[in-house]
């Protein structure tokens, strides 16, 4: 089966039941293509959409940077259209719809992975053999970053390099896989 999810899809990653979650760059919210329009969705493993924003989002997204699973729920950083730019975390619980989002304590994050109030976010140096890997935690309904460190890896890190899982990120950096633990 063959169906389309959008055009110029920054993030995708799947859920449990093989749902599919997408942040979209700019050129899909605003070059007119239906199904990247909203900015972030959810689609069923039929091409049906089983989420999207309906004005649940703080501001109108522009671009999406990273995406996690945890559990039942999807987490999808990207950063908004206003003149400030900002960055946002956003969780949706597919199950039920309740879509929370919080500033990223992390402008532009390449990775994420979550863990309940923990989260690991990186920033690649682009085409250099590190990256920036962050701790935060949520405390009083925000995200705070707890440790900052810069990383040597095996290889180039590449846009949009980490994927999460239940609380593990994946990063690749040229042609291997790294673990992170939130």
């Amino acid at each position: 089966m063959a169906f389309c999810i959008g055009d110029d899809i920054d993030v995708a990653v799947t859920d449990r039941g093989g749902s599919i979650w997408t942040a979209y760059g700019d050129e899909g919210i605003y070059g007119g293509h239906p199904q990247s329009a909203a900015g972030l969705a959810g689609w069923g493993d039929r091409g049906q959409v089983v989420w999207a924003p309906g004005g649940r989002l703080p501001e109108w997204p522009l671009a999406g940077f990273a995406a996690a699973t945890e559990r039942d729920q999807v987490w999808l950083a990207w950063y908004s259209s206003s003149r400030e730019g900002h960055t946002f975390l956003t969780r949706i619980v597919p199950l039920t719809g309740e879509v929370t989002s919080w500033r990223s304590p992390v402008r532009s994050p390449d990775g994420l992975a979550v863990r309940g109030d923990r989260a690991i976010l990186t920033r690649r140096h682009h085409n250099k053999r590190s990256t920036e890997v962050f701790r935060a935690e949520l405390v009083d309904d925000a995200w705070t970053v707890t440790d900052r460190r810069e990383v040597a890896v095996p290889g180039r890190v590449v846009m949009r390099c980490g994927q999460g899982r239940d609380g593990f990120l994946w990063l690749r950096t040229g042609d291997v896989w790294l673990r992170i633990e939130a």
